[in-house]
């Protein structure tokens, strides 16, 4: 019976950790355009890309944009290495603390103009 030999690869977690990170900045891009678009007329007015959907197309068409260019520049900027995932995921959480906050209706309400 011939054993195999095993190789103890281990695959970079770069990618996973740019995937990771990239969400986290998604969020906080749509917390942030929210609270932007409910301080200003203008800013909103400019986040409607369709009418039927009104100013969300946009907020949602700016996230999703800056959510996949950030995913592709961290993945290639990371794809075979190892970086500190732990910090990178802390990072990640508290930048989708900031999204949710920034979408949570009482926060943005406060931007508001009276």
């Amino acid at each position: 019976m011939a054993e195999q030999a095993s190789e103890n690869t281990s695959l970079p977690n770069g990618p996973a950790a740019a995937a990771l990170l990239a969400g986290g900045m998604g969020a906080a891009v749509l917390g942030i355009v929210t609270t932007l678009s409910e301080a200003s007329a203008g800013f909103a007015s400019a986040m409607r890309w369709s009418a039927a959907v009104g100013p969300l197309s946009g907020k949602v068409g700016v996230t999703l944009i800056l959510y996949l260019l950030s995913w592709v520049i961290l993945h290639f900027s990371w794809r075979n290495k190892n970086v500190r995932f732990n910090q990178v995921a802390t990072i990640a959480f508290i930048l989708l603390a900031i999204g949710l906050l920034g979408t949570f209706p009482p926060i943005f309400g406060l931007f508001a103009p009276e």
